[in-house]
């Protein structure tokens, strides 16, 4: 197997002010332990992922809802600290809706998957997301688009209740607003209070068809996740189930296990063929029980948070089958770990505590990842414990403010102050990787 080309190094763009995203971490750390230097264009100096020993140097981003210019300007500024061209790999919509965007100027800088159009908008969006579905005979859930609180109420009583609000441009929510991306609604006052919350949010409000398929056993929540290179074949990630959400039925995944579904994925290469799609690529689906049919439910072009669980034997997962196609070495042929877990441990703490390797306890085989625990690279998850503590203890005294009446969903519970790491992970692909050289945040 060739290994990763350690003179092209990495740059991961995230717009969205999240200090918690592991799906960064993830990144910084599968790249780095292969030898490639990590640079990380986010507002992180809070972050856990800051300290990760694998992560070469921070860069700050542009703002939120900043215009492709500005992003393109913090762009060139982080290209002047590199000796060449960079794989440039955006973690959230709002990025790769930018990189999208300045494809033709970025590419004197960066190295790129080859151009789709307007696919990544397309599918990012998720007012346009259902016209993509119909045209590629991919099922989807109906969705209404209302124009009034009075339509949004009609809508409501006319695809049934529970019924799912979502924002179209989630990118797009003001951050500390209160307003979720996708949120499970049970009445018709629910709808309007969201529609009158429309400016606010910056996007249209979608009411779509609840699919009901948690809770039934081998149905549910549905993910899939690869890496469409320049040939247009998909390489790296696989099928996975949602074992666990957050929040429960409209969320991040918590827990999530490989789990083969030859149907699911033949489907997902005709859609990304269809769409003459490049790059990484993250699928949310959900099983209709009564059916049997897959809805795609979102089309995120960057990876999913959960995209180490699609580690293969080889070692290889979406960032680095695309850092190898864009470098031109070829993707290992895959060797699927069906049955490996994934685990995000500050939304379920007690989990975690039972998923932790202690001493005569027998490892599963194959392995579980944890998202912030490892034993190559123990600081960013004591930097998440005691992050996590503060910010559950804030949400609990702003509700003890704010009364009874006006509680939001509960918070996970905090995490004990001494967890434990895990034994770092078999990587087969590389050296141990890089140390931490340089983590001041820079203007240069």
């Amino acid at each position: 197997m060739l290994p990763l080309d350690t003179r092209t190094p990495a740059v991961l763009l995230r717009i969205d002010r999240n200090p918690f995203h592991h799906g960064t971490l993830g990144a910084v750390r599968s790249l780095g332990r292969a030898g490639v230097e990590v640079h990380l264009v986010a507002d992180d100096h809070e972050s856990p992922v800051r300290h990760s020993r694998h992560l070469h140097r921070m860069h700050p981003p542009p703002a939120p809802g900043a215009p492709p210019a500005e992003v393109a300007r913090a762009l060139r500024r982080v290209a002047r600290h590199l000796t060449g061209p960079a794989v440039l790999i955006p973690m959230d919509d709002a990025g790769a809706l930018a990189v999208s965007a300045l494809h033709a100027e970025l590419s004197a800088f960066y190295l790129l998957p080859r151009p789709s159009g307007t696919t990544a908008e397309h599918v990012a969006d998720k007012a346009t997301l259902a016209q993509v579905c119909a045209r590629a005979g991919v099922a989807h859930p109906h969705t209404l688009a209302p124009g009034s609180a009075a339509e949004a109420a009609r809508a409501v009583r006319a695809i049934g209740l529970p019924a799912v609000a979502k924002w179209s441009r989630p990118w797009l929510l003001p951050r500390g607003a209160g307003l979720r991306s996708t949120t499970v609604i049970g009445s018709a006052r629910e709808a309007v209070a969201l529609f009158e919350r429309r400016g606010e949010a910056g996007s249209a409000l979608l009411l779509q068809a609840f699919v009901p398929g948690a809770g039934h056993a081998g149905d549910g929540d549905w993910f899939v996740q690869g890496c469409a290179g320049g040939d247009g074949a998909v390489r790296g990630g696989g099928t996975g189930r949602k074992h666990r959400s957050w929040p429960r039925s409209a969320g991040l995944t918590v827990t999530g296990e490989w789990t083969a579904n030859h149907d699911l994925w033949s489907a997902t290469v005709r859609l990304v063929s269809a769409l003459d799609y490049r790059g990484i690529f993250d699928l949310d689906f959900r099983r209709d029980a009564r059916t049997g049919d897959f809805h795609l439910i979102d089309f995120n072009p960057r990876p999913g948070a959960q995209f180490r669980l699609f580690a293969d034997g080889t070692g290889t997962d979406v960032v680095r089958a695309l850092h190898l196609d864009l470098t031109h070495r070829a993707v290992p042929a895959p060797r699927p770990l069906v049955g490996r877990t994934f685990l995000v441990e500050n939304y379920a703490p007690l989990t975690a505590l039972r998923a932790l390797p202690l001493p005569g306890r027998r490892e599963p085989s194959p392995p579980r990842e944890l998202a912030w625990h490892c034993g190559d690279d123990p600081a960013p998850g004591a930097a998440m414990r005691r992050l996590w503590c503060r910010h559950v203890l804030r949400r609990l005294a702003a509700r003890l403010r704010r009364g009874p009446a006006a509680a939001p969903a509960p918070a996970p519970l905090p995490l004990p102050a001494a967890l434990p790491g895990p034994a770092a992970p078999a990587d087969p692909t590389g050296p141990s990787g890089t140390t931490n050289r340089e983590r001041a945040v820079t203007d240069a």
